[in-house]
């Protein structure tokens, strides 16, 4: 479903390029974290689209998800239902207005060029705003990928076959803020981003697949975090105002007194404000599964 594609790559924008190599490995991102007072929960990184030849997962994912009572992802699975809905009304401008107000002239004539080329009328791609064009150019399914077969997919599969309840870290309109507060250059920036190639190709991909493989959670932020260096702002509202925004939700979940296994994006692990740094911040124990 195409709509469920989209959802995948809107609110786990930190991980675009993560999706492109396998997670075939016995070290693997996922941690667990244990509070000097008491409370424990695992930490997972996630890939959010995969081939089915990317199978099996690391082994520690599911043992995590064993030792787990309660698993936790970016987004409540019960609001996918609601997503395409909600979107796609966010993803479009009001009735009178054009993408064409919104971004520069030199964008614009090169959108009209490249959708004209997929056979795509004017009048149809410029009642988007930007990002949600870059988010459908960027869908999964367009390079042979599925989110059905990432990390999240996988688990949600288990969690309903063992009745084992799950929630979101994030709502819907959360989820959607991400996207719909962005302003003209920003929502322009991400559309032209899709646009640009890897300075580094293939080469970033093998680095990606190296730390993947070895749990390398600084080298994927490092590589992840690229895509935004030349607008920092994305970065700090899509990744690191995000982290943020989860830690007191995870720090909960740890004092609960249930085991949780809370599962995001990969991108979301490493660096000086990722979620490891800021709970080891906190004095938490993080220990490599």
């Amino acid at each position: 479903m195409r709509w469920k594609v989209l959802f995948s790559r809107l609110v786990l924008a930190s991980t675009l390029v993560i999706s492109c190599f396998a997670a075939r490995c016995d070290a693997a991102s996922v941690w667990k974290v244990t509070r000097p007072n008491g409370g424990m929960l695992y930490l997972g990184g996630s890939v959010h689209a995969l081939r089915s030849t990317d199978y099996p997962l690391p082994s520690a994912y599911n043992r995590a998800f064993d030792a787990s009572e309660r698993i936790v992802f970016e987004a409540d699975p019960k609001i996918l239902r609601d997503v395409p809905k909600t979107f796609f009304g966010a993803g479009q401008y009001p009735k009178g207005d054009t993408l064409k107000s919104h971004v520069d002239p030199r964008t614009y004539d090169y959108l009209r060029r490249f959708f004209a080329l997929l056979k795509i009328p004017e009048e149809k791609f410029s009642r988007f705003r930007p990002w949600f064009l870059a988010a459908w150019l960027q869908a999964p399914q367009l390079h042979g990928l599925s989110p059905d077969l990432g990390v999240e997919g996988f688990l949600i599969r288990r969690a309903s076959a063992n009745s084992k309840p799950m929630s979101g870290l994030e709502s819907l309109k959360e989820s959607v803020e991400q996207f719909s507060q962005l302003t003209d250059r920003q929502s322009e920036a991400i559309l032209l981003l899709t646009f640009i190639p890897s300075e580094h190709g293939s080469a970033d991909v093998a680095r990606l697949q190296q730390a993947w493989r070895r749990g390398d959670a600084d080298i994927v932020w490092q590589i992840s975090i690229e895509q935004f260096r030349d607008v920092p702002s994305l970065a700090e509202l899509q990744v690191n105002a995000r982290n943020r925004n989860w830690i007191p939700k995870i720090e909960g979940f740890i004092g609960s007194g249930k085991t949780y296994f809370v599962v995001v994006g990969a991108g979301h692990m490493g660096g000086p404000q990722g979620l490891l740094a800021l709970l080891r911040a906190r004095g938490c124990k993080i220990e490599q599964l």
